[in-house]
């Protein structure tokens, strides 16, 4: 119990520090998609990527990265997926994998979250992407350079929102 408030916090001043550095949006055409879920909320994550997957644009990769409050290391296995235990208490990210996906230049980073879960916006707010996306649920704005008025659970609407405003930015 001590240990995860001595981790908050640390994760918090991280997090407080790297707010002040937020980066303009980038106005290249969309590529690469990563998406980060909490999947411990919401259970429809292929969903997610097939309704993107559907709007026929080619996109060279898209990469999902799961966070869960309580992971098996089943699961693990299974997807690219991060619990609260993966992030040491300086902030260092013991998962390669999770490593990886932060330090990939995505040209869109959906923020695919409802809930402040502090590992998930230490990801999105040290994430190497171009341009962020999320829900306006969020008090800590995270990065995200496009924010979208949408229920969690209603993903088709959202992603219809998504891609109509990248149509109007021209980025795709």
């Amino acid at each position: 119990m001590f240990s995860r408030i001595i981790k908050d916090f640390f994760l918090k001043k991280d997090i407080n520090k790297r707010l002040t550095k937020i980066t303009e949006g980038s106005n290249e055409k969309i590529n690469t998609i990563g998406i980060l879920i909490d999947s411990t909320y919401f259970f429809d994550t292929e969903k997610v990527v097939e309704e993107i997957k559907s709007k026929q644009f080619n996109f060279k990769e898209i990469k999902v990265l799961y966070y869960n409050d309580s992971i098996s290391h089943k699961d693990s296995l299974s997807q690219l997926s991060f619990s609260y235990r993966d992030i040491s208490w300086s902030g260092k990210i013991k998962v390669i994998e999770v490593q990886d996906f932060i330090s990939y230049p995505f040209d869109l980073l959906i923020n695919f979250y409802d809930k402040e879960k502090l590992p998930l916006l230490y990801v999105s707010l040290f994430s190497k992407a171009k341009f962020k996306v999320g829900f306006d649920d969020i008090v800590t704005n995270v990065g995200n350079h496009l924010i979208i008025k949408s229920d969690i659970k209603d993903y088709r609407d959202f992603i219809f929102e998504l891609f109509k405003y990248l149509k109007i930015l021209n980025k795709l």
